[in-house]
């Protein structure tokens, strides 16, 4: 049976073009796109029709930086694949890639089989998985091949995290190799952890303890010189890098340096960098946890060289790094050492709206907006064109989205498994009201109409900005 879908009266706004066109959707596909008004356009009929007027139609956002059920500190990210992509969904949000973790002295097989156990049937949108890589060895070097012809082209190796996921130079040197020979991308967690740790421990020996000092050890300088050091390695190897959650101006330089002598080096950031800052880690009491994750939120003074960056494409891409923990039984195990506090913030359900703000406030064209949350992430881990973009023959993976509402962001009314809101109380303007996933409407009219199991395992050819 076939069904005909089709979007009329929106703003059809993607990283290219911004047109008043209706859409028409077959089979889950985009199958042509028309002038609202046109003769082509009237000569249509559907089986289901959705009135998109004063409405933008978006492309569903691709977040490719998530943590479901992630194993951190003796805890469990709290949001499941189940809970976690009906929240993206949520929040306009239709494709995630989450990272499969390959734990020491295991096979990356072991990891990767480990995660699609956890996602299988239990997603409203679609997935896909990057590879963690804790342990390079000659046998985890030549699985990096197999996992590329498999669809996962993206391996994250940690310069932070020693005794859990840190690589050494020498390891990471190898990995970049072989990555470099195979086509897969590099994902690196750049943060100096070796001197990191040595910060931690004296901190802690002075009883500075409070949730603030986590983002005082964890110092920008650090983040700079591991940035600095990764990008040197991947010259070395001749691959290309992606530098994951970039929180400091100095990072940014490093990138940017790179970028101007023509090197393949790519950066991303979150909207945790962009609207939220120390003064959040340095809340009275405990509440200062709620911020921590890794790298840190930086001094205010930091966001402009983002937004800056993200203007001039010297950070191509903005994902949520979504990792929640609740505060109550969660990041309370770190109270009285911050060392202690599971690292991560919640955030997929946000990401969308965040921008859209970051649209009104000035800071970012509205096609920037599709570019850095739907269409980049989506050609930068070789989803494009099925995924980010509406056009002929891709998903019909989209949004209609209400750019004149108002929503306070609240943990009253998040869909995330998470006990509070990094954005509490926050007013922003714009909010999804229906998302399809490949034709199929998962939220309708702001009521959540998907199921635990559409989304399907999504795999992926390798970076296309490097083809």
């Amino acid at each position: 049976m076939s069904t005909r879908t089709l979007i009329r009266g929106g703003l059809v706004v993607t990283a290219a073009d911004e047109l008043h066109a209706d859409v028409l959707i077959e089979d889950g596909r985009v199958v042509a796109l028309a002038a609202h008004g046109s003769d082509t356009a009237a000569g249509w009929t559907a089986d289901r029709t959705v009135d998109a007027t004063d409405r933008y139609v978006l492309p569903g956002g691709v977040d490719a930086h998530t943590h479901m059920e992630l194993p951190f500190g003796g805890t469990f990210a709290s949001d499941t694949f189940e809970t976690g992509t009906r929240a993206a969904a949520w929040g306009g949000t239709t494709t995630i890639v989450d990272f499969a973790v390959q734990s020491v002295g295991h096979s990356l097989r072991e990891g990767l089989d480990a995660w699609y156990a956890k996602a299988d049937g239990n997603c409203a949108i679609d997935y896909a998985f990057h590879m963690i890589l804790s342990d390079v060895n000659e046998q985890t070097l030549k699985e990096m091949d197999k996992l590329v012809h498999e669809g996962i082209t993206s391996f994250k190796l940690f310069m932070a995290y020693p005794g859990v996921f840190y690589s050494d130079d020498g390891r990471i040197l190898r990995a970049m190799q072989r990555s470099a020979d195979n086509g897969g991308l590099i994902m690196m967690h750049a943060e100096n952890g070796i001197a990191i740790d040595v910060l931690v421990e004296q901190a802690l020996a002075r009883g500075e303890t409070d949730p603030r000092y986590h983002g005082e050890v964890r110092k920008a300088l650090l983040e700079a010189e591991a940035t600095h050091r990764a990008i040197q390695l991947a010259r070395v190897a001749g691959a290309p890098l992606y530098v994951v959650h970039v929180s400091a101006e100095e990072a940014v330089a490093e990138i940017t340096a790179a970028r101007d002598k023509g090197l393949p080096v790519f950066g991303e950031t979150c909207p945790q960098y962009l609207f939220l800052s120390t003064d959040n880690l340095a809340e009275p009491g405990f509440e200062g946890a709620k911020y921590v994750c890794s790298t840190p939120l930086r001094p205010k003074e930091h966001q402009a060289a983002l937004w800056r960056g993200l203007r001039t494409n010297d950070l191509q891409v903005v994902s949520t790094d979504h990792c929640p923990f609740c505060f109550v039984g969660q990041k309370d195990l770190g109270r009285g050492d911050f060392s202690k506090i599971p690292n991560g913030l919640p955030g997929v359900e946000n990401r969308m709206d965040l921008l859209h703000q970051a649209v009104v406030d000035g800071h970012i064209s509205r096609r920037r907006w599709i570019e850095i949350a739907c269409a980049t992430p989506a050609r930068m881990f070789g989803l494009y064109p099925q995924k980010g973009t509406i056009a002929p023959g891709a998903d019909a993976d989209i949004v209609i989205y209400d750019p004149h509402a108002t929503q306070v962001l609240s943990a009253e009314t998040h869909h995330m498994n998470v006990d509070y809101s990094a954005y509490e109380g926050r007013t922003v303007t714009g909010q999804v009201e229906t998302v399809l996933s490949r034709g199929e409407p998962v939220i309708e009219q702001r009521k959540f109409t998907g199921r635990a199991g559409h989304g399907v395992f999504t795999p992926r050819a390798t970076c296309q900005y490097l083809n």
